[in-house]
């Protein structure tokens, strides 16, 4: 049987790859990465966009106050050049009459900063894409609920398709994700305070992107560890039925989630022993050739450094 030439097992090789990569990305999990990693990046440029535009817009209408980025830069945009923008059109974007009309008397006697076409045509482009962004994001969060229910359906049900889809980045895939003990996914996301704990010895970390559920940040600080265990414990079960038996088990599970949560709070708090005391030393003093005293040796050379 003749054996193939270079030229052709470079040829199966290659074609070996490609295969093996397309298969590796089949599957929409990576997709699922990707957009929360996205969401999770634009959200933070957006809010640095609106407390930038917040500052920007201040210079010309210092008396307008507008909490929401979204109506914000809608108001730049409407009001750009310091023009005075219609009662019914500022009165639908605000979508309350009588703030509207306190808005509209506010630009209109306005002791700001005079805006020219150049600045006004820099403020407008800004604050269009900080709309765009807020588009982007609303676009994302579309697409992270669907494909969230779609590959996690049990975990969805228990957190929220926000925090089920960063779980999955945290792990990198589905597979590496539901074969987690309870106790990594506890910590998926509190890497930096792990390793701080591991290497100089701080309090070691509780919990990490779990934090995010209402049930553990809003929780007594004694209770929010061990609500967050139980969290990580039921998450754990949800994988892995949303990975291996693909069962709509999350009801139950969030039944029993429940429970838990409510006999941990009702539980009293827990008496903490006190710390042993430690006798008061005395300032350490360092003379010269104390061996104990971080001096050089008497009579001798300086010690050589290990290497």
């Amino acid at each position: 049987m003749p054996r193939d030439t270079f030229e052709e097992l470079r040829k199966k090789m290659i074609q070996s790859a490609r295969q093996g990569i397309t298969e590796a990305y089949s599957s929409e999990e990576y997709a699922l990465i990707q957009a929360i990693n996205a969401y999770l990046d634009i959200s933070k440029t957006y809010n640095l966009m609106y407390e930038r535009l917040t500052e920007w817009y201040g210079i010309y209408f210092p008396e307008v106050q507008v909490g929401n980025p979204r109506t914000l830069a809608s108001l730049a945009i409407l009001a750009a050049g310091r023009t005075v923008p219609d009662h019914a059109k500022l009165a639908e974007l605000i979508g309350d009459e009588p703030k509207a009309a306190q808005v509209h008397d506010k630009i209109q006697n306005s002791i700001g900063r005079k805006m020219n076409d150049d600045e006004s045509n820099a403020v407008m482009k800004f604050a269009q894409l900080s709309r765009s962004m807020d588009e982007s994001l609303t676009s994302l969060e579309q697409y992270l609920k669907i494909a969230s229910n779609r590959l996690l359906p049990n975990t969805t049900f228990l957190t929220d398709e926000k925090i089920a889809a960063e779980l999955l980045s945290k792990a990198g895939s589905m597979e590496r994700l539901a074969t987690m003990p309870a106790s990594t996914v506890q910590l998926l996301g509190a890497e930096k305070a792990l390793f701080k704990h591991i290497k100089f010895g701080s309090k070691p970390p509780k919990y990490g992107v779990i934090f995010k559920m209402p049930e553990v940040n809003t929780a007594q600080k004694d209770q929010r560890g061990r609500i967050a265990r139980v969290y990580a414990t039921k998450i754990c079960i949800a994988l892995k039925a949303d990975y291996y038996t693909k069962k709509p088990i999350g009801p139950q599970l969030k039944k029993s989630l429940d429970e838990a949560i409510q006999k941990i709070k009702s539980s009293p708090p827990r008496e903490r022993k006190p710390a042993p005391a430690q006798g008061r030393q005395g300032p350490r003093r360092f003379q010269r050739g104390n061996r104990g005293g971080g001096g050089r040796p008497q009579g001798g050379r300086r010690p050589s450094r290990p290497f």
